[in-house]
């Protein structure tokens, strides 16, 4: 059977710790090579976790011939970058969320992404492919709850360490980019269509610069959408829909524990239902879709279209906290 053969832009803890072994468990995706800015740091962490090719700049893993597809979690500031250099390279990427910094970036990306039609480009949303958000999708298509009338997410963690990446503003940092990215692409998978207008309320870290504390609605027409996240409250993440018929709930619904079952619960107006789902790691399951997408020259699951979009809300949240108005978003 094929498998693609994928190189590592950064040795960053996440894509050692998490990706890594995720991929082992795959079928069509094979690490093949990782590149750091050090080529001592990169033999180091390529020898550690069994990869066979090390490079000492990302630039000398682009220009390998047998890399067929990268994996960009590179800091959010050198999303646009990087994942342009490879495309150029020859290479498909998987970026990691956000795609960029804006939507300006995001529209840039697409566009420049328009003269490589035979490369794919994903922006790394792995819940998505999960099984149940998968089985989330039939529940709501097949009007279980009845209209929808509302949704809301939450996803928290405690973060107050001025080293971490994700504190820094100069790298893009902030809970908005890092977490508030998954609770409005979950809103608009929900509602399968995008937000007439949205309006935001956003609270500082005075030391980072960086938000840490946003609240949004999203004004659907016939229905609202709302999310809160943050990165100075306990971790915590769910997700609740309701119809006029019912609702539906999903605790952690963006990184629930790879080795354990998970659940949806079902509630209407003659039964309460709880779907359990196999342990599944969702990363695993990404990085073989997107090389099943490239094996067999078929569209990934998630477009490039679909990561403008949530960057155009993002940054209308962004937009509505500093005029205080509600920001159309048609």
């Amino acid at each position: 059977m094929k498998k693609i053969f994928w190189g590592i832009l950064s040795t960053s803890n996440f894509a050692l710790t998490m990706i890594v072994p995720a991929v082992k468990g795959c079928t069509l995706t094979n690490i093949s090579g990782i590149a750091s800015r050090d080529q001592k740091t990169a033999s180091l962490k390529a020898a550690e976790h069994n990869i066979p090719n090390a490079y000492g700049s990302y630039e000398e893993l682009l220009t390998d011939p047998d890399i067929e597809a990268i994996y960009n979690p590179l800091p959010n500031h050198m999303h646009l970058n990087w994942t342009k250099k490879a495309l150029e390279a020859g290479k498909h990427v998987l970026c990691e969320k956000p795609i960029t910094l804006n939507k300006e970036e995001a529209n840039e990306l697409a566009e420049f992404a328009k003269q490589y039609p035979n490369l794919k480009v994903m922006e790394a949303f792995m819940y998505r492919l999960h099984p149940r958000i998968l089985k989330l999708r039939e529940l709501l298509d097949s009007n279980i709850i009845g209209k929808l009338k509302h949704a809301q997410t939450f996803f928290s963690y405690h973060n107050i360490n001025p080293e971490n990446i994700r504190n820094q503003y100069d790298a893009g940092g902030g809970g908005l980019l890092d977490i508030g990215c998954y609770c409005i692409s979950l809103l608009r998978y929900i509602f399968n269509s995008e937000p007439q207008k949205v309006i935001g309320e956003i609270e500082m870290d005075p030391g980072f610069n960086t938000d840490r504390l946003v609240s949004a609605i999203l004004d659907y027409g016939y229905a609202h959408a709302a999310f809160t996240c943050s990165t100075q409250i306990p971790f915590d993440q769910s997700v609740k829909i309701y119809g006029d018929r019912g609702r539906i709930e999903i605790h952690r619904p963006f990184t629930p524990e790879l080795d354990e079952p998970s659940k949806i619960l079902v509630f209407t107006e003659e039964k309460q239902e709880e779907i359990v789902f196999d342990a599944c790691n969702h990363y695993t399951v990404e990085f073989d879709a997107f090389s099943r997408a490239i094996i067999d020259d078929t569209p990934v699951p998630t477009p490039l279209t679909d990561a403008v979009n949530n960057m155009k809300v993002i940054d209308a949240v962004s937009e509505s906290s500093l005029t205080q108005k509600w920001i159309s978003i048609i």
